[in-house]
């Protein structure tokens, strides 16, 4: 009803954080496919394949494969060369260096790309140590098994990683999952044949220690060791898992072999080859160093996630514990005899400020002179309206019913009309649309017996709730707004005393004197001004029996506009009493209290829901589905949980609980891109307009009020 010029609602940044949710699904994704990487080598017991060529499969285990006739080479005797697959490991990979290093031997590390990137610096000590470098694919993929372009995928990544780490640019590929030539299935040689020509030799193993099953250090020695003096290629890892037995073999079996006289190199110095690695180009070495960046940018975006939800768990648990425990105080508190205070039967005015509310008028008018409170006035402030609601009011001809008529001028206004109209010094502020119970002003002005009370909430339903909208709404006030206003009066924080939402509050007329009259300034006049009212030193408390039927919006579009304007209101008015911040009493607890509850869970963690969201994505990729369900179900219980403790409390039904898995995927994203939207707009300095809900007179009809 409040007048301001807007500008349009700004839009462009709904396409900015949908580019914003998909570069963060592409971290993610990327993430998901480094992370968790396989290890292992394959079968060696297993029969040569038909359709691979003899002179590989009974040859050496070192493959030039890019020629017509395939050209294997064998290591000469006694000559050993050590290689470890699935590195670098931050853990294991410095472990192993230090033991080749004591003994004076060298090796050679077939490394995984993504690896590579994590940890550059340990592939630079490799080089600079003497070992050799070769190329274990990029996340350890069968290339027998994954697409042609997976696999040229696969080798290329590998190749820039290693350029970016140290200048230069490998050409021996171990496939992952392989073992020795005799091994070698069709679609395996395919592949390396494939791999050929793009530059890679092939090194398989004479030796698989199968050490990544950890069968003991007796058993990886024995393993390791060729017979009758002949030379090998070993295979071992120094990843993928613990490498504790490799280690202890590593250990035991080169002095021992050394003192048969064997010799350890790297697989081109063994075969008295030229040295493997060659220079990249500058090109190579820069998409490399893209390539770890984008890998690095994901990594930190799955960490961040992870820290983000670990953080919503912890604050979404401690939350709910503080409004139980703050609930359970509440209760005992209100609900134990009160002999020693004295019954509030003094006069009480409510001001009823409408703005086309013909649906709802005569309804709200009808309960109020319904009420057994014995001294009672009504008046009603018509706001401009050109539906007749000022003409309903008076045509009911009602004794004790006030209606004054004045230009539209917002809903402030109308309010401050009424209370300097009032006759009583007990306010009661109600929308045209809200249905109150016989005994509602009567329990809601009770707590007036405490002089150091300036203003009570009272209990807002839903009273349109058939439909699943409405049931949603029913669930969040009974489970949000009651819990939360619990919370608020133990802790004598109270920010909003409902009033724009078509709830009801009771105010000391001195108070809003004081206090300058009902604010203009902000969208959310009744948070702002309860907030006034608890900087000037008042308590605001919680009313539970003091029970009002209101109409909720029936359609999503109706439901946005409401809440847009509540979330950009509040933030106005927490913005307009931040000062709070630094004051004593009731403002400092609102201050330190109220402002922060309400700028971490109204602001701040719902701005942060569309990534969760994201991460969900993500995890139905990623994640084993029976521990997503797990997890969801888990949360699912917990909310539910907490609806059904709410609905307790406010002794409502347990019915709308069915439709808690529902509102999970619809109304919870409304929710947070209302706040998105009202963000934006503070930020950019716009002015939003009132925007008037549309009533059916669905509150009236369902608390079975008549209308004239």
């Amino acid at each position: 009803m409040a007048r301001h010029v807007a500008r349009r609602d700004p839009r462009a940044h709904w396409l900015l954080l949908l580019l914003g949710l998909l570069l963060l699904l592409s971290a993610l994704t990327v993430n998901g496919l480094l992370s968790g990487l396989a290890g292992g080598s394959g079968n060696a017991t297993a029969q040569p394949a038909s359709d691979v060529p003899a002179a590989v499969s009974s040859g050496g285990p070192v493959l030039r494969l890019d020629r017509a006739e395939p050209v294997s080479r064998a290591l000469p005797d006694r000559t050993i060369a050590l290689t470890f697959d699935d590195g670098p490991d931050p853990r294991w990979t410095p472990q192993v260096l230090d033991v080749l290093r004591r003994h004076g031997a060298h090796a050679t590390f077939f490394v995984v790309g993504a690896r590579v990137n994590e940890h550059p610096e340990l592939v630079r000590r490799i080089l600079a140590e003497g070992h050799e470098i070769g190329s274990h694919t990029f996340t350890h993929a069968d290339l027998a098994e994954v697409s042609p372009s997976r696999r040229d995928l696969e080798l290329s990544l590998t190749r820039k990683a290693v350029a970016s780490a140290t200048g230069r640019e490998v050409t021996l590929l171990r496939p992952p999952f392989s073992s020795v030539p005799t091994a070698l299935t069709g679609s395996e040689y395919a592949a390396l044949r494939a791999a050929a020509g793009a530059g890679h030799v092939a090194v398989l193993t004479d030796l698989d220690t199968k050490d990544w099953q950890r069968p003991g250090t007796d058993q990886i020695v024995r393993a390791a060791t060729p017979k009758r003096g002949q030379g090998a290629v070993v295979l071992m890892h120094d990843g993928g898992g613990d490498r504790a037995q490799t280690l202890a073999a590593l250990d035991r079996l080169l002095p021992a072999l050394g003192d048969q006289g064997y010799r350890f190199t790297t697989v081109s110095a063994g075969i008295d080859a030229a040295p493997s690695m060659v220079p990249a180009g500058t090109g190579t070495r820069l998409s490399g160093t893209a390539l770890r960046w984008t890998q690095t940018g994901a990594r930190w975006s799955a960490e961040v996630m992870n820290f983000l939800l670990a953080t919503a768990l912890v604050l979404g648990v401690a939350r709910l514990a503080v409004q139980v425990i703050c609930a359970q105080r509440h209760v005992r508190r209100v609900r134990r005899p009160r002999r020693d205070r004295p019954e509030v039967r003094v006069p009480v005015s409510v001001i009823v400020p409408a703005y086309n509310e013909a649906a709802n008028i005569a309804a709200t008018v009808r309960s109020l002179l319904a009420s057994a409170y014995p001294a009672l006035e009504v008046i009603v402030v018509d706001d401009g309206s050109d539906d007749g609601t000022a003409d309903i009011v008076e045509r009911m001809r009602l004794r004790g019913v006030r209606v004054i008529r004045q230009a539209n001028a917002g809903k402030p206004a109308a309010l401050n009309t009424g209370i300097r109209a009032a006759r009583a010094n007990l306010l009661v502020l109600v929308d045209g649309d809200t249905v109150f119970q016989p005994d509602t002003v009567h329990r809601l002005v009770q707590g007036f017996a405490d002089p150091s009370v300036g203003a009570i909430s009272g209990n807002t339903k839903v009273a349109n709730r058939r439909r699943l909208l409405g049931r949603w709404q029913h669930l969040e006030y009974v489970i949000g707004f009651n819990l939360d206003r619990r919370m608020y009066d133990v802790l004598e924080c109270m920010p909003t005393i409902p009033g724009a939402i078509g709830a009801i509050g009771a105010f000391r007329r001195e108070v809003l004197l004081r206090v300058g009259g009902v604010p203009s300034d902000t969208l959310a006049e009744d948070t702002d001004l309860t907030m006034k009212v608890l900087r000037a030193g008042w308590r605001v408390v919680y009313e539970e029996s003091a029970i009002a039927w209101t109409e909720a919006p029936s359609s999503l579009r109706q439901l946005w506009r409401q809440r847009y304007r509540w979330c950009y209101g509040t933030m106005q008015a927490m913005w307009k009493h931040r000062h709070a911040l630094r004051e004593s009493g009731a403002g400092g607890k609102l201050g330190r209290r109220g402002l922060p509850y309400l700028t971490v869970f109204q602001i701040v963690l719902p701005l942060t829901a569309p990534a969760v969201d994201v991460f969900a994505v993500y995890g139905l990729l990623f994640l084993p589905w029976s521990t997503l369900a797990l997890a969801w179900a888990g949360l699912l219980l917990l909310q539910a949980a907490t609806a059904a403790y709410a609905l307790r409390l406010d002794r409502e039904r347990y019915g709308p609980l069915w439709t808690l898995p529902f509102q999970q995927l619809v109304y919870r994203q409304l929710m947070y891109l209302v706040v998105v939207q009202s963000v934006v707009t503070a930020l950019i300095g716009n002015r939003l307009r009132w925007q008037r809900m549309v009533r059916t007179g669905e509150a009236a009809v369902l608390v079975g009020a008549g209308r004239g």
